[in-house]
This record gives structure tokens, sequence and C-alpha cells, in this order.
């Protein structure tokens, strides 16, 4: 993906109107574990892979709370995800002790794009114009900065309902019904496309059935068990919180039980069909094509 002498700082277009180092920012979030988040009216769930750099290491989190009523859950560089949720951590302690109410999820949102974008910095020895102290407005568009290489799904839950963001290394932030980013997330996305519209409507357990349903989309054939796996949970009267690792392996037990129920009733179907086709004396491999390997 290099791009000669158009990669070599986020400050240069390309003939073609790119900024490179801003597209290998979102190729880092393609590259990082798989983070997944889906909302219905009452709630929002996260949830995302666990995946160690070896047998002998334990897992990087990634999944932060930012206030009762907000949590975040990364893909990309972990290092930028711990920055961009210390920032939000204090804007809303920040707002909270001046206004003694839960900063709004979309404002939170909209100041961490254009923490992406810009960075404001208050000067100390600002200029004084008739009384007037000006805020210092310093952009990250320059040569010596580079991008936040992380993407960040923002669930909360506010006056207006429940909510989640997707917040892109490009400063863009958009709102979802259900979305997926991080390695493998397609197959994540085509699961939740197919089941989107019953989302509004879904109970809580739902809700995180549905998580982690996708999340072992994303796993390639792996078992999905709870020590791979973390989910949280925000909503009408229960604050963001990390569910432990039992509750999460009950509730995998519980689905995987009945899809294997489920599976044995469609057996017998089969072996009629292939009984009747033997009675009518032709051979049930005839016409058939090879198995692609």
């Amino acid at each position: 993906m290099f791009r000669n002498q158009y990669d070599t700082d986020v400050t240069t277009w390309s003939p073609a109107g790119r900024l490179f180092q801003v597209e290998y920012a979102m190729e880092a979030v393609k590259q990082g574990s798989a983070a997944i988040g889906l909302r219905s009216k009452t709630h929002v769930v996260l949830g995302c892979v666990n995946k160690a750099n070896s047998e002998l290491s334990s897992h990087q989190k990634k999944i932060f709370k930012v206030d009762d009523h907000i949590g975040v859950a990364i893909a990309g560089l972990t290092a930028d995800g711990r920055v961009l949720s210390r920032y939000m951590r204090n804007e809303c302690i920040n707002y909270n002790f001046t206004y003694e109410s839960p900063l709004p999820v979309g404002r939170l949102v909209v100041q961490l794009a254009d923490k992406a974008q810009l960075y404001l910095q208050v000067m100390d020895e600002g200029l004084t114009v008739i009384g007037i102290k000006w805020l210092g407005l310093v952009c990250t568009q320059r040569s010596w900065k580079r991008p936040y290489g992380v993407g960040l799904l923002v669930a909360g839950l506010d006056e207006s309902g429940a909510h989640l963001y997707y917040n892109c290394p490009s400063g863009n932030y958009f709102e979802y019904q259900a979305f997926a980013i991080g390695s493998r997330s397609q197959a994540a996305k085509t699961y939740l496309e197919r089941r989107f519209e019953n989302f509004a409507d879904s109970s809580r357990d739902d809700l995180v059935k549905d998580a982690l349903m996708a999340i072992r989309e994303t796993l390639q054939g792996e078992t999905l068990k709870s020590s791979i796996c973390t989910v949280a949970v925000v909503g009408v009267g229960e604050p963001f919180h990390i569910l432990d690792q039992e509750t999460v392996q009950q509730m995998i037990n519980a689905f995987e039980i009945v899809g294997e129920q489920e599976g044995p009733a469609a057996e017998p179907d089969a072996d009629a069909g292939q009984e009747a086709a033997a009675e009518q004396g032709g051979s049930t491999d005839e016409g058939v094509a090879p198995m692609d390997i």
C-alpha cells in the first residue's frame, strides 16, 4: 500500500484527492480484532473478540467504561483507544461537574470526532481583545502529527433513548442500529443485516444472544467460548457494565443446546428422502457435482 511521495505526511494530497495516511489509519482498524455493537429501544450491547499475541500472554482490553451511561468498544491501535477513552471520561466528568447532568451521547461523539480532526487548546497567555480571551485553535493538520489508528463503537443511553455510534479515524461519525468493525467483520455484518429489523423490539437477553452469534461469525470455525469474547451492556435502569465470563458462558451454552436440538430434527427428513430415492431404483450419487475443495 505504499504510495510513493504522497504518503510521507498527513498534509499531502494525492492527485486523486486522497490522504493516504488517513487511509492507512482506517486500514489499521480493519486489521484489529473484531468489535460489534447493536441496540434496541432500551438497551445497547457491545461485544469484542479477545485476541492475544501469543499463548503465553493475556489479551488486551477492548471495551472501556466511560461513564455510567456510556461505554466504548475499539478496534485498531489499543494505545490510541486508551487515550481517547480517557479523553471521553474527562469530558463526561467536566460536563457533569458544570451542569450536574449526564453528558448527551451525541454531543460526546461530536467532540470525539472533532478531536480526531482538530485539537482545541486553551492558551494560558492567550490574546485579549476588549476583555475577551480568545481560544487558540491548533489543528492536527500538521506534518509531524498522525491520525488516530483506532475505530470506536460508542454505546450510550440518554434522554432521547439508546444510541450506537461509530467514530472513524478520518473524523467522520455515523449512528447505526447495528455495526461491526475489525478483522473478519464482514461476516458479522452479514448476520446483523439479516436480523437488524428485529433489534428495535428485542429484549436485553435477545440482544446479547445476537451479539454472541455475530461474534461467532467472525471466528471462522473456532469454537465460541467466554474466554475469547467480552460482552458489555447498558440500558434503562442498567448502568454500563461488562458481563462476567460465567454469565456469558451460560448464554453460549443455552443457544448452542437449542441449535443442537434443531439440527437432529431435520435429519429424519433427509434420511426419508434418500430412502425414497433408493426405492425408485435411481442412485442418489448420479448427476451430483463433485464437492469443491
